[in-house]
């Protein structure tokens, strides 16, 4: 019996998750299966990848023939490395300890990596936000620059509308002063 680990497809369209499961290679893709060892679901951002380790690794060692998607998973996960320093364990090259030296160092490695990429990313919309605030109050600025230039033309209007008036009445008064004497 050929055993694959494989992807299987639940959900509901344009919401896809995979449950990460090992069956038989003539099973249907979504139909029976040996075990479920973990799932993964590219829906969220970064994908979430599930995965008990110790039994992936042990259906790598015995035998489990991993898809390219899922051996992509395995690799990320480390599964495939230490399947590979197991492997040099048994060869003798290196004993156990050293091997978990490797694995230990390669995922703090990579853990360091990822959360190097995280902050980059926490920096540069800090650095997005930041931009777009002083954009923001820039053209706020600009716009209470213009309201106060209307309201001074409006002001202006107005006083010389005012003037204007004063000066028709005074002329309408001097006159009417100039009568009453003669």
């Amino acid at each position: 019996m050929a055993t694959k680990i494989r992807l299987q497809r639940h959900g509901h369209k344009d919401y896809a998750f995979y449950p990460i499961v090992i069956a038989d290679s003539r099973a249907p893709r979504d139909g029976r299966f040996i075990e479920r060892i973990g799932s993964y679901n590219p829906n969220t951002n970064p994908a979430t990848i599930s995965l008990n380790f110790e039994r992936a690794l042990y259906w790598v060692n015995v035998g489990a023939i991993p898809t390219d998607t899922v051996r992509n998973i395995l690799s990320r996960e480390g599964v495939m490395l230490m399947k590979h320093l197991q492997g040099g364990v048994k060869k003798g090259a290196f004993d156990q300890a050293e091997a978990e030296r490797r694995f230990n160092a390669w995922k703090a490695e990579k853990d360091a990596k990822l959360e190097n990429v995280k902050n980059q990313e926490r920096e540069a919309k800090k650095a997005n936000a930041k931009q777009a605030l002083e954009e923001e109050v820039k053209k706020n600025e600009a716009k209470a620059e213009a309201v106060a230039k209307k309201k001074a033309e409006i002001a202006a209007a107005k006083a010389a509308a005012e003037a204007e008036a004063a000066a028709a009445q005074a002329e309408t008064e001097a006159p009417a002063e100039e009568a009453a004497e003669a």
